[in-house]
């Protein structure tokens, strides 16, 4: 291993250089009964209070509804049939009617825009067969993303046994809701006519606070209010999640005001980057290149300072070597703490040769032998 680490490029030397100063402190305190303040790139947690405290979490769950729907296969431009058991629903709503033909589209941004419940049953039991079903669906990806304080009992976030989830959970549900091109999308937009229907985002950060990239509001009485934002300046994405806060909208802000003073996102790795190199045998071409899979950032305050380990699934190679195939990770820590593992693949393709470079050494060698023999 020692062998394979002294092969290491500069490119992770010069990403976890030492800062001048010792990073910053002093988090402002919030009225929430659990807080979390997220890096949205690597999922670090930034300012935690109660951060996996089960808790009531009332329409953010439609984050999730929205995901498993554009997970399912279905398209936006499909027309649903309205059923009478989705048209109805109590709370807010977008005022379906029994037998309407409504685009998945404009269910969608009804749900996410306006918060509409009947919207939620419509998206969950077209894209479910049954709202069952696809409930059944948003638990299974709940797991997926390892929200290990989280079951959902219903589409739309009203109260109910069993339904409730964390403000880690709901913060790493937001991290992949914007992975999601076409929520990330939904979730940004502050006001849309669809067809006969205008939405406009409840979510009042989109027009207060610069930056702001969505996410979701929420509010039952028992669940108080809920909110999951993120917003990106000058490369660094943050996301925030707080439940039962009755002053959500301040908090967030002050949050992200700290958040973005005190930290900057460090790039670790680009896709498709060499980081380290691996002997090849049976080939001509005598080294691999060893690449990132993803790109990757973490936010670091000043005067933080990584330390990594390559591990290699090998320590040498066998001709022949496909581009893509996965030989190992890259694990980041700060303080010991992880806080990024990059998968690690071939960064080339490399041909097993018909005359290996061991045969033509054993050739020259046996040819040298009768040489000396005249």
């Amino acid at each position: 291993m020692k062998r394979i680490m002294s092969l290491c490029l500069a490119v992770l030397t010069a990403a976890v250089a030492p800062a001048a100063a010792a990073a910053a402190s002093g988090a402002p305190g919030t009225s929430a009964a659990s807080v979390v303040l997220m890096d949205g790139e690597s999922g670090r947690v930034l300012y935690e209070q109660n951060a996996h405290e089960p808790r009531l979490i009332a329409s953010i769950t439609k984050l999730m509804t929205a995901l498993v729907a554009l997970e399912s296969g279905h398209v936006l431009e499909e027309e649903v049939t309205i059923s009478g058991e989705w048209a109805g629903a109590e709370g807010s709503s977008i005022y379906l009617r029994a037998g309407e033909r409504v685009s998945l589209e404009a269910l969608l941004y009804g749900m996410l825009l306006r918060s509409g419940n009947d919207a939620a049953l419509a998206v969950a039991g077209y894209c479910g067969g049954t709202v069952e079903r696809f409930v059944d669906r948003m638990n299974q990806k709940a797991q997926e993303l390892g929200m290990a304080d989280t079951h959902f009992a219903n589409p739309n976030g009203l109260n109910a046994e069993g339904h409730y989830s964390s403000a880690y959970d709901m913060a790493l549900l937001a991290q992949a809701c914007l992975k999601n091109d076409t929520l990330a999308q939904i979730v940004s937009t502050k006001s849309i006519t669809i067809g006969t229907r205008t939405f406009t985002n409840h979510n009042k950060l989109l027009w207060q606070y610069e930056g702001c990239i969505g996410l979701k509001t929420g509010y039952t009485e028992k669940a108080g209010r809920t909110l999951v934002s993120a917003a990106r300046r000058e490369g660094t994405a943050l996301i925030c999640v707080t439940l039962s806060d009755p002053n959500d909208w301040a908090d967030h802000t002050r949050l992200f005001d700290w958040g973005f003073s005190h930290y900057r996102a460090k790039e670790l790795t680009r896709a498709g980057e060499q980081v380290c190199q691996l002997p090849v045998a049976d080939s001509l071409i005598p080294v691999c290149p060893i690449s990132a899979a993803e790109d990757c950032s973490v936010a670091l305050a000043e005067g933080e300072k990584l330390q990594y380990d390559i591990l290699l699934d090998q320590e040498l190679l066998t001709a022949p070597v496909e581009r893509g195939a996965p030989l190992g990770r890259v694990v980041f820590r700060l303080k010991g703490e992880e806080v990024a593992d990059i998968p690690l693949v071939a960064g080339a393709d490399i041909p097993r040769d018909s005359v290996s470079v061991r045969g033509l050494w054993d050739r020259l060698s046996d040819r040298l032998a009768q040489l000396s023999e005249r």
